[in-house]
């Protein structure tokens, strides 16, 4: 099957996270808002909100792995999509009987977080289920392209409704989006997707299974290689991201207005990025177009280190990140692309799981680093230190053969799940059949990590 869009399961599922995405972009906005203007927090409170709603992935991101595996990935999905649901529901629900309170913000926040890690767990590694493995690049170029402009849209709509309706009233938006991908995914037909799932009675125990996916994951060259280059570039762009906004609007005082059009702008660049990843995969190979987009990333930040006040510096700033997400857009379309080629069918999640951890343990400390640099120094030592942090995954990059690399890697075979001697026959799943072009794959997004 040549065309994407006659995967109707796709469909369906493009649909429904992106809905997830421009509500999730949307609380973004407005639960911060809610807990200053609702319950007039402090400083220290709308940071320790922050901080909690963080934790989740860190904690918890390699048992979600295992437990995606160990069960049909739309169900684990469903289920995280309504948990979301309901615990944001809670919110405007407080807020009209007068009971919110902040502690309800902060376990809301954990919640919802460990909820949508269940979820994304399973919705980035069913991809190369949705769709024939020859697709899997196309598929997830599409999927960034979208998420983009689904999160940009989300923040702008947030900020809108919280001023329209207030901002307890527009957390129903998230539990709307929220609702909206469960139905997309209880869609999706059975046998349209075909699962390798981990047996409960393989193995008992959790954290064997996380061991297993951990030593996967860094026993091969490629994964290994890309899951680093995920977590460096993500701290690095962590140091730059806890300083970004204050910078451009203290800094250089540029409007609120201009602001929001620069950031637009970017999410435009993401998604030229993501649809632009197939074409230049197939023209220059994906190992040297991922090495020549991490090189122009750290490049790009010189405009913003030597910016100064004024429109014309406003226009050069807003140019960096447009080719600084599109380089992004290219690159992480693509490596995902490559990990889920070479990753089995029973690893899927694991392998993600992987990144997403060390991506999430990432973003925290570059938070802290960036703030006591940006404290001692000054904000722009503390984004020039993380304009140098970004050579490092270009060097994790140049010295692994994954450079080297012309054109995707053939899809992996199922991973090995021997049985027990005391098991039944229909215990496990059989591995997926053989791809023979014209059936639909069972196995996501954005989510994630990296």
């Amino acid at each position: 099957m040549s065309s994407l869009w006659r995967h109707r399961a796709f469909r369906l599922y493009l649909a429904g996270e992106a809905a997830s995405v421009a509500g999730s972009s949307l609380s973004i906005v407005v639960i911060p808002l809610l807990a200053v203007i609702e319950l007039e927090a402090s400083t220290g409170q709308v940071a320790l909100l922050a901080v909690v709603g963080q934790l989740p992935p860190l904690l918890f991101a390699l048992y979600a792995g295992v437990i995606a595996e160990r069960r049909p990935k739309r169900m684990v999905m469903i289920c995280g999509d309504l948990v979301s649901a309901c615990a944001v529901l809670s919110l405007p629900l407080g807020a009209a009987s007068g009971a919110l309170t902040m502690g309800q913000l902060m376990v809301v926040a954990v919640v919802n977080a460990t909820a949508t890690m269940m979820h994304d767990a399973a919705a980035i590694s069913i991809v190369p289920a949705l769709v024939d493995r020859s697709l899997i690049q196309k598929g997830n170029s599409r999927i960034g392209a979208l998420f983009a402009i689904a999160a940009v849209c989300g923040t702008q709509l947030g900020a809108a409704l919280a001023g329209l309706v207030g901002t307890a009233r527009a957390l129903l938006v998230d539990v709307l989006s929220y609702l909206i991908s469960a139905w997309c995914t209880a869609r999706i037909k059975k046998d349209e997707v075909s699962e390798v799932l981990v047996a409960d009675h393989r193995t008992g125990c959790l954290s064997e299974e996380i061991r297993e996916g951990m030593h996967y994951v860094f026993a091969d060259v490629t994964l290994r290689t890309l899951t680093l280059v995920n977590a460096t570039t993500s701290l690095g762009l962590g140091l730059l991201n806890t300083l970004w906004a204050l910078y451009l609007l203290r800094e250089l005082a540029m409007p609120a207005g201009v602001f929001g059009a620069v950031m637009g702008l970017g999410a435009l660049g993401a998604a030229a990025g993501s649809l632009l990843a197939p074409a230049m995969t197939r023209r220059y190979g994906p190992g040297p177009m991922m090495l020549a987009a991490l090189m122009v990333t750290p490049a790009v930040q010189l405009p913003l280190l030597l910016a100064r006040r004024g429109f014309g510096w406003q226009i050069a700033v807003a140019v960096a990140l447009f080719v600084q997400l599109c380089c992004a857009g290219m690159a992480g379309t693509t490596q995902r692309s490559i990990r889920q080629c070479v990753a089995a069918a029973g690893m899927q999640a694991r392998m993600q799981a992987v990144s997403t951890w060390l991506t999430a343990g990432s973003r925290p400390l570059a938070a802290v680093i960036a703030g006591g640099i940006g404290s001692r120094f000054g904000v722009r030592t503390a984004l020039a230190v993380g304009a140098l942090a970004l050579v490092v995954p270009c060097t994790v990059l140049y010295f692994s053969p994954v450079r080297t690399l012309r054109s995707m890697p053939a899809p992996a075979p199922a991973a090995p799940l021997p049985a027990p001697a005391d098991s039944r026959p229909d215990e496990v799943v059989p591995a997926t059949p053989p791809d023979n072009g014209g059936t639909r794959r069972g196995g996501a997004g954005a989510g994630g990590g990296a």
